[in-house]
């Protein structure tokens, strides 16, 4: 706050723009002044240009500032893989194509340099947290810090051996030695997440429930994705998954349940009842044919949604953005009802709604004094969104990523223009690019043959 009336108190950066979304309130002509990496005030704009002098100013004067928004769930590094397995079921696509894939491909660099990739894509559509499961985690860790974007990474546990781990036991110790190497970082956050329930055991969901109350972090994995895996689970278990994972106990504020497509109503219940997260991934459900999620009973019963984008090679884009107006216009065509999710929703799924999953909510997902400045501007002048009567509204509906014109991660301007900055990386991401895809089309055509 500033120290006199008179004298001007020193900022880092005020960014002054022409609307910000604010907890559900549309502020106008409002700056938000920047301080050590946080928030330190949200005033109109003749106020801030009175009380405070900045280090930096930045003008948007056709512009709307939203909170930087959450991917709940993805695999980062598999941006390398977007496009070879287009068009199948999950489970031909995955045991066909991508498990083939991994066994051959796998390394740290291909996880560094995938997940670098990535968070470029991510950080240029207004993306500045993202939620990972994956193999490799110190080698997603290093992407993301290298390209200063703030992550939550998934200490994987699979039952069965990869190039990364042998076997559960083994995931999770590596998993949990990265995450020790990583703690102090700012920007780099971990979670447990076993797979899914039918490539995990009732032991490792044991050992993983007991270290989730331990470290006090979140457990995040697939569920109830489509009607063929509760098949194979009813089949292999006796029961459907969520009963199981209910009977162990890991249902609770800690879980963050990914696709969520096939749920019956008691299953939405018993969500609701143990306050459980989901992260809804539209576009993914429906390119793998997995399904329709009922996110309007969800949201109705009150359960905790944010969205997803899964990972480039089943999506194929890692755009939250779209996914809100995919995620919106879902939940009123499959209901019948208009009014289900609106923009202001969509938009609390995309941010607080995926913080408060991760259990940051007192750290970042809204635009708020005291929190992390993780802001993004969204250009509302140009001729596709003119003219602009309801800016939330053009967000959702209307708006593409290539109109994210500045992105901020604590404080940090890392989207100047359109243009990421550190300019060197995107030749380098390019060229990586580049060599990885040689090498994977040299693998399919072996495979092919």
């Amino acid at each position: 706050m500033p120290s006199s009336a008179n004298t001007p108190a020193a900022a880092d950066l005020i960014i002054h723009a022409r609307w910000v979304a604010q907890a559900r309130v549309l502020l106008e002509q409002h700056a938000v002044v920047v301080t050590n990496g946080r928030i330190a005030d949200i005033l109109p704009s003749h106020q801030a240009r009175a009380r405070y002098a900045a280090a930096e100013t930045s003008e948007l004067d056709e512009h709307l500032l939203i909170p930087g928004l959450v991917n709940l769930h993805t695999h980062a590094a598999m941006s390398l893989l977007r496009g070879v397995a287009d068009d199948m079921p999950l489970m031909q696509w995955l045991e066909t194509r991508v498990w083939p894939l991994e066994a051959a491909l796998l390394s740290p660099r291909f996880i560094e340099e995938g997940t670098e990739l990535a968070c470029a894509e991510m950080l240029k559509g207004g993306v500045t947290c993202f939620n990972d499961m994956y193999f490799f985690p110190d080698a997603a860790a290093q992407a993301a810090a290298s390209i200063g974007m703030r992550a939550v990474l998934g200490i994987t546990v699979l039952e069965h051996p990869s190039a990364y781990a042998s076997d559960a036991a083994d995931y999770l110790d590596k998993g949990l030695s990265a995450r020790e190497v990583w703690r102090d970082h700012p920007l780099i956050r971990f979670c447990l997440a076993p797979h899914a329930p039918y490539s995990v055991s009732d032991a490792s969901f044991e050992r993983v429930q007991t270290l989730a109350a331990q470290l006090e972090l979140p457990i995040h994995l697939h569920i109830h994705e489509t009607a063929d895996e509760i098949r194979r689970h009813l089949e292999a278990y006796g029961c459907r998954p969520l009963h199981r994972l209910d009977r162990l106990g890991l249902l609770g504020p800690q879980l963050i349940g990914v696709h969520a497509v096939h749920l019956l109503a008691d299953e939405i219940a018993a969500l609701a009842r143990n306050n459980c997260n989901i992260a809804h991934c539209p576009a993914s459900n429906l390119k793998l044919g997995s399904g329709f999620a009922p996110m309007a009973e969800l949201l109705e019963q009150g359960v905790n949604v944010g969205l997803g984008t899964d990972g480039a090679a089943s999506n194929n884009r890692l755009d939250i953005l779209a996914e809100m107006r995919l995620a919106s216009l879902l939940a009123k065509g499959g209901s019948g009802d208009a009014r289900r999710v609106t923009a202001w929703q969509a938009l609390d799924m995309a941010t607080l709604n995926g913080a408060r999953a991760l259990g940051m909510e007192e750290e970042i997902g809204s635009i708020a004094i005291g929190k992390r400045a993780d802001l993004v501007a969204v250009r509302m002048d140009t001729l596709a969104l003119s003219p602009c009567f309801d800016p939330v509204s053009h967000l959702v509906y209307a708006v593409g990523r290539e109109d994210v014109s500045h992105v901020w991660v604590d404080g940090r301007c890392r989207v100047l223009d359109r243009m990421l900055l550190h300019g060197e990386k995107t030749s380098l991401l390019k060229s990586c690019a580049r060599l990885w895809q040689n090498r994977i089309s040299a693998y399919l055509k072996l495979d092919t043959n």
